[in-house]
C-alpha cells in the first residue's frame, strides 16, 4: 500500500545567493505537505556566507562543497544525502505556493510509469506570466526544443495535464527509485541542458515524463548567471552538442552533426560579430574549442550511478 504522504527530499544548490535560496525556504515552510526534508547544496560560494542558512533554518541540511563542480554536480550531492521516496530538485531563486507539493505527489501515485513531473512555472517579477508549461518534442538537428505556453498571460488555455518531452530544471521531482535505475545528472553538462539530457534517460528507461497544472510555482530567473553572460552562452552552446553527442544516433546524428558544423555554428559566430558582442563570440569560440579538445573523450558519455 503506497505511503499518504512518502517523504519528499528537497534539494536546491546555492551559489553566491544565500539571501535568495532563504526566500525559497521561507516560502517551502508554509507548504500544507506534512513530509519534507530540504537540502541545499553551496558550490563554494565565494560571495557570500551560506552559513546563515543554516542558522535561520537549523532543520535544513546544508552541503557545503569545497569547489564548485558545477549545478549538475550539486544536484548529485543532494540526491545523496537524500532520505526520501522522492527527488525535487528546486532552483533555488524560486518561490513556490503552499499547496504545491500534493498535485506532484498524486500524479505518481495515479500514473505508475511516470518518471518525471514539473509544475506550471511563472515568472516572479511577472506573476501573471507563464515560463512553462511543458516543452516540445527535442529537434533532432538543431538539439532545441521550446516551452509551452512560454511568455503568455495564463488565461486558462494551459490548465491540464499533459505528457511532455522533458521536466524544467527550475522544478523536476523524481521518484528515488527511478535515479536509483538510470543514474544520476551527468557531471559533464556544470550548467545546462543537464535536465534534457537527464529527462531523455528517464523516457529511454520506459517511464513518462508529465506536466501537472494545479502545481504552480514562480521563478525569478537568471539570477547567478545573468540573462546574457559569457557564462551562459559557454555552457548553453557546449552543452547543445554535448547533449547531441550523448542522446542523438545512426543516421540522425550525422545530419545533425553536419547541421551544427555548416548551419548553426557559422550563423552564430557571425550574429554575435555583427552585433559587436565580443565577449559572448569569444564565449562561442570557445564553447566549440571544447569539442575539438574532448572529441574522443569517453567521460562525455559517463553515468554516475548511485
Amino acid at each position: 500500500m503506497k505511503k499518504k504522504h512518502p517523504l519528499v527530499s528537497i534539494v536546491t544548490v546555492n551559489y553566491n545567493q544565500s539571501e535568495v535560496t532563504c526566500q525559497l525556504i521561507d516560502s517551502l515552510e508554509k507548504i500544507t505537505y506534512p513530509n519534507i526534508e530540504i537540502i541545499v547544496v553551496d558550490n563554494a560560494s565565494v560571495h557570500d556566507n551560506p552559513e546563515i542558512i543554516k542558522e535561520r533554518y537549523p532543520n535544513v541540511v546544508l552541503i557545503k562543497n569545497p569547489i564548485n563542480y558545477g549545478f549538475a554536480a550539486g544536484n548529485n550531492m543532494g540526491i545523496m544525502a537524500s532520505n526520501g521516496e522522492y527527488v525535487l530538485f528546486l532552483n533555488n531563486d524560486t518561490v513556490v505556493r503552499p499547496n504545491f507539493l500534493e498535485p506532484l505527489i498524486k500524479k505518481f501515485q495515479n500514473i505508475p510509469d511516470a518518471g518525471a513531473v514539473s509544475p506550471k512555472i511563472r515568472y516572479f517579477h511577472t506573476p501573471h506570466t507563464i515560463q512553462y508549461a511543458g516543452y516540445t518534442k527535442m529537434t533532432k538537428y538543431t538539439i532545441r526544443n521550446f516551452a509551452l505556453g512560454y511568455q503568455q498571460e495564463d488565461l486558462g488555455t494551459h490548465d491540464a495535464d499533459r505528457k511532455t518531452f522533458s521536466a524544467h530544471g527550475a522544478a523536476m521531482m523524481v521518484p528515488m527509485e527511478v535515479i536509483k535505475k538510470i543514474g544520476m545528472m551527468s557531471y559533464i553538462f556544470f550548467l545546462y541542458y543537464e535536465e534534457a539530457d537527464f529527462c531523455e534517460r528517464i523516457r529511454r528507461a520506459g517511464y513518462s515524463i508529465h506536466y501537472v497544472h494545479n502545481s504552480l510555482i514562480y521563478h525569478k530567473e537568471s539570477i547567478s548567471t545573468g540573462k546574457t553572460s559569457s557564462l551562459k552562452i559557454y555552457y548553453l552552446y557546449r552543452n547543445r552538442i554535448v547533449y547531441m553527442r550523448r542522446n542523438i544516433f545512426g543516421k540522425a546524428f550525422y545530419i545533425a552533426l553536419l547541421y551544427q558544423l555548416f548551419v548553426a555554428i557559422p550563423k552564430n559566430a557571425f550574429a554575435f560579430l555583427l552585433r559587436g558582442k565580443v565577449k559572448l563570440f569569444l564565449a562561442f569560440y570557445r564553447a566549440i574549442g571544447w569539442h575539438i579538445n574532448h572529441m574522443f573523450d569517453k567521460t562525455v558519455h559517463e553515468n554516475p550511478m548511485l
